[in-house]
């Protein structure tokens, strides 16, 4: 409840613990915010750019320094060019990293085998089949996922949706 919560501050009781580094919590949603640390899921994106963060504070910092005033995704410049493609980019980051995709430069490393990302989030996901960490969790029969995109395909096996046809059947 909210008076346990706020029960908490006078106490200085932190009953919910990180199981991966101990670090304690007064709230749960806490635990859970800090748990992307390990992770690394950010699962609030910012609807103009597509840039990704694990808290909500964190996007609305990032909304309120880059697009205030901003109107739709349409208007925003995009002075970074590719010289490869041309395809033309907001950030100088987001066309660095999409300058690898010509180049094939792989810069994240796994330092239990060794191999090469061209992407962080991808050394993230792929360490987890050394951790055997699974923090995607289904909210119907509580499985678990190392991958977002595999929870969501699991999840419709409950749903019952078929988003793909054969055209043979």
């Amino acid at each position: 409840s909210h008076l346990t919560s706020h029960e908490r501050i006078h106490t200085g009781e932190k009953p919910y613990h990180c199981e991966i580094c101990g670090k304690a919590f007064t709230e749960n949603c806490h635990l859970t915010n800090h748990k992307r640390v390990h992770t690394g899921e950010r699962p609030y994106r910012c609807r103009v750019c597509g840039k990704s963060f694990s808290q909500t504070s964190y996007l609305n910092e990032h909304n309120k320094r880059l697009h205030s005033g901003e109107k739709h995704i349409r208007t925003q410049e995009k002075p970074h060019h590719c010289d490869f493609c041309g395809k033309s980019f907001s950030e100088a980051s987001y066309l660095m990293s999409h300058k690898r995709i010509h180049t094939g430069e792989k810069p994240y490393h796994c330092n239990i085998c060794g191999k090469a990302f061209s992407e962080r989030s991808h050394l993230i996901n792929h360490k987890r089949i050394h951790t055997g960490e699974k923090p995607y969790h289904c909210d119907v029969c509580d499985k678990s996922f190392s991958q977002r995109g595999h929870l969501n395909i699991h999840k419709r096996t409950h749903t019952g949706e078929k988003p793909y046809s054969c055209d043979t059947c």
